[in-house]
């Protein structure tokens, strides 16, 4: 007969408490990432460093948070500490706008350079870079929409904790 293992080695990354973790910062970053590296190797220009800062912004803005957070030490933090959910979820809000802003802008990008999507076009086209920073954009978009509403239901809930 096998002994039963403690109860914390069942416990899966994210997992508190019996509880899992519905916030995936992991996957912002990762996404936010490939977002800025899109737009970072391409020629670009005008409104697209807009989205080049707010994919930047973002991507430290959530990393910090995302530390603070997994360290226990957002009481540290003045004023906002005991607030740290509101601001999570105020975060994600702010985020989830200015990266569906990103996205219009990379969206449009790509429809001005699809003039060079042929298949024997002979210079250097940005096409495909900007289609694939809406894309990007639009899953980063998603995450943290559905990261606020997350938090959402978590302070309608009456919880004061992230996770």
């Amino acid at each position: 007969m096998v002994p039963p293992l403690p109860a914390e080695w069942g416990r899966q990354g994210g997992e508190r408490d019996g509880k899992r973790d519905g916030r995936k910062p992991g996957l912002q970053l990762l996404a936010g990432a490939a977002f800025w590296i899109t737009i970072a190797t391409s020629k670009y220009q005008g409104p697209v460093h807009f989205a080049l800062f707010v994919s930047v912004l973002f991507w430290l803005l959530t990393l910090g948070l995302y530390f603070l957070t997994l360290l226990g030490k957002h009481e540290l933090v003045p004023v906002l500490g005991s607030r740290w959910l509101v601001v999570n979820v105020a975060h994600d809000v702010l985020a989830a706008a200015l990266y569906g802003a990103a996205t219009g802008i990379m969206s449009d990008q790509m429809q001005r350079h699809s003039y060079c999507n042929l298949k024997d076009y002979p210079l250097p086209c940005a096409y495909h870079a900007f289609l694939a920073a809406a894309v990007c954009g639009g899953v980063c978009h998603g995450l943290y929409l559905l990261s606020a509403l997350y938090g959402c239901g978590r302070r309608c809930q009456g919880k004061q904790e992230v996770a």
